[in-house]
């Protein structure tokens, strides 16, 4: 099973130590591309800080972030899974499972980056501010810049079940294809309730990624390795999820899957 998530917005503090060291990270043939984007990302918040902010799209109260982005060449780097400290990520709660879920974890949780297409939970890299709607000098548009790159390298990692809970501007990054895309499930949280004796449902926005975080623990705390779509429906109904089948996936397009709550938090 591979899982596809975004990364949050909000990151830990810088910390001191090591630097990152791009021939480590994991699938090493983005490490090209990944010197190509943090050069093109130091260099501009080395120069015109208003420029940098502008093209970052960062507002007057986060325009530190520039300069912690002109450092990231010397930043302490931190495993992945301790620099995203978003609500999805709160919500799985990496610090709190057990070793073996926690391997699993490091195994299956795939996190896309503006900055650094893709990583794994244990890749050390430095707090950073590069979202993947960014337009950079040189690299362009980060979501087509990456989904060349990615093309090449993902589908020989995407094996069994791909679980995709990116949002839209991540999933940009890479989309699935082919045999791989009838493998592949998107999941979309809807919020069920009665209203005048009528059901009525609505789209989640802000709490799905709370959702998504509760999923994907339960999944990895239950030791469940579905081998596709269908498996993964009956492994999250085994947990206590409710989900439903929006559409099935063909060489065109993944699996769609609702997951129905009755509140959300």
């Amino acid at each position: 099973m591979l899982v596809l998530l975004p990364p949050s917005e909000g990151k830990a503090p810088s910390v001191a130590g090591a630097p990152v060291a791009l021939g480590t990270l994991s699938l090493p043939g983005l490490t090209a591309a990944r010197r190509t984007v943090l050069d093109a990302l130091v260099g501009l918040c080395r120069g015109d800080g208003e420029r940098a902010a502008g093209v970052l799209g960062l507002s007057k109260g986060l325009r530190g972030e520039v300069d912690r982005n002109a450092g990231l060449p010397e930043a302490g780097a931190l495993p992945a899974g301790e620099v995203y400290t978003g609500v999805l990520f709160d919500n799985l709660g990496l610090a709190k499972l057990d070793a073996e879920a926690y391997a699993r974890a490091e195994r299956s949780l795939l996190v896309f980056s503006g900055l650094w297409g893709a990583v794994r939970i244990g890749d050390r890299i430095p707090p950073y501010r590069c979202s993947m709607g960014v337009k950079l000098p040189g690299p362009g548009a980060l979501g087509a810049y990456w989904r060349a790159a990615t093309e090449a390298v993902l589908p020989e990692v995407a094996e069994g079940l791909v679980l995709d809970l990116r949002s839209a501007a991540y999933a940009a990054a890479w989309k699935p294809a082919g045999e791989v895309a009838a493998r592949t499930a998107t999941v979309r949280v809807l919020h069920e309730r009665v209203v005048d004796g009528v059901v009525k449902r609505s789209v989640v926005s802000h709490f799905n990624k709370a959702t998504k975080g509760r999923l994907v623990r339960d999944l990895l705390n239950a030791g469940a390795e579905p081998a596709g779509p269908g498996e993964l429906v009956d492994a999250l109904a085994a947990l206590g999820h409710r989900v439903e089948v929006a559409a099935r996936g063909t060489a065109r397009r993944p699996w769609q899957l609702d997951v129905v709550v009755a509140e959300v938090h």
